[in-house]
Order: structure tokens, then C-alpha cells, then sequence
């Protein structure tokens, strides 16, 4: 798992590194020209880092019990194998590998972004009530967690499928700003750091 969040640590380095051409960007032309659209880019990929860690860490978790070095707990038990890959088994076939790619075709065209499907995913390897862990490191209740990222995945998804458009006022984007970009960043941050600690 070490390794899931070396790439969604990597993965928000990108992010600081967009950020800060944005800022060079912003302090070399005039404001006539709108970079809004690098703090827009931003949003998205900072979800993405944490749909892609979520991924990662299910994925591995569902591995490890596979192999013996986790004791099964949470949905593992109910995943189930195409016929498929049940008769590669039986011919031979590496079950650890067949399983991966079970879990990746399962899991390819799912999103772990809501708190609701973060926690589905995570049931899959582990029986931890994920939010009430991640709330206590963090200080704060369940529900503040949840509301925030829900904020942050709600204007990701306005941007990505919406054009991030005011519908109140066509043709006008709804207004971001370096420290939308910098709050987002920092909670997703420490998010994962954190969900990290409670799987584990």
C-alpha cells in the first residue's frame, strides 16, 4: 500500500507543480488573460489522484488477503470470479494474477470519489468504519469530512461534465480562485495520508 501512496503523493506533486506555473503564468501577463482554466485542470486532477490512490489501495489490500498476509475481512469473500478465470485456475493459471485482473475489470469503470463509494471500496479488503477513523485523526465529525470532499467532488464534476458553466448565466464559468485550488489540494492531501493509516 506503501507504494499506492507513493503515486498519489507523485500524483499531487504534478498538482503543486501546475500550481506554481500558474502563479509565474499569473504574474507575467496581464489580467486580460484568463488562466483560470490551469486552477479548473487542477481541481480535476486532484480528485483523480485520490479516485486513482483509492483504486491502488483496494486493489492491493484484496491482493494481500489473496496471498495470506491479510486475514480476509470486510466484502472480500463476496467478490466473485467469472467462469473465466475460474477455469484458468483450475488449468494452472497464477490466481493472483487472474485476480488482479478480475478486480481491475470490476473496478475499472467504477469512481472512488464519493465518500459513499470510497467507503464501498474500502469494505472490500477491510472492515474498518473508514469515515469515524478518518474523522478522529482528523479532528473533526464524520460528517464535516464527508461534506467537504463532497464539495470538492461536486466542482470537479461541474468542471468535467458542465464545462463549468453557471447555468444562471450562460456563456459564464463559474468563479475559481488560487485558494480553492489550495484548500482542496491540502484536505485530498492529507486525506490520503490519513485513509492510509486506517486501512492499514
Amino acid at each position: 500500500m506503501k507504494s499506492a501512496y507513493n503515486v498519489f503523493c507523485a500524483n499531487l506533486d504534478r498538482v503543486r507543480a501546475i500550481h506554481a506555473l500558474h502563479l509565474v503564468f499569473s504574474n507575467s501577463v496581464t489580467s486580460v488573460v484568463d488562466l483560470s482554466d490551469i486552477l479548473r485542470s487542477e481541481m480535476v486532477l486532484i480528485v483523480s489522484a485520490l479516485d486513482h490512490f483509492v483504486h491502488e489501495i483496494t486493489r492491493t489490500g484484496m491482493l494481500e488477503i489473496w496471498a495470506g498476509a491479510r486475514a480476509p475481512a470486510g466484502t472480500f469473500e463476496n467478490f466473485t470470479l467469472t467462469m473465466t478465470s475460474a477455469q484458468q485456475i483450475k488449468a494452472g493459471a497464477s490466481g493472483e494474477s487472474l485476480l488482479e485482473v478480475e478486480i481491475r475489470n470490476r473496478h475499472g469503470h467504477l469512481s472512488f470519489q464519493h465518500p459513499d463509494k470510497i467507503a464501498d471500496a474500502i469494505r472490500n479488503f477491510s472492515s474498518v468504519k473508514l469515515w469515524d477513523g478518518v474523522s478522529t485523526i482528523l479532528g473533526r465529525t464524520p460528517q464535516d469530512v464527508k461534506a467537504q470532499l463532497k464539495l470538492i467532488v461536486e466542482r470537479r464534476n461541474k468542471i468535467a461534465h458542465e464545462a463549468d458553466i453557471d447555468p444562471s448565466f450562460p456563456g459564464q464559468r463559474w468563479p475559481i480562485t488560487r485558494a480553492d485550488v489550495e484548500d482542496a489540494l491540502s484536505f485530498v492531501s492529507d486525506l490520503g495520508r490519513v485513509i492510509l493509516q486506517v486501512v492499514k
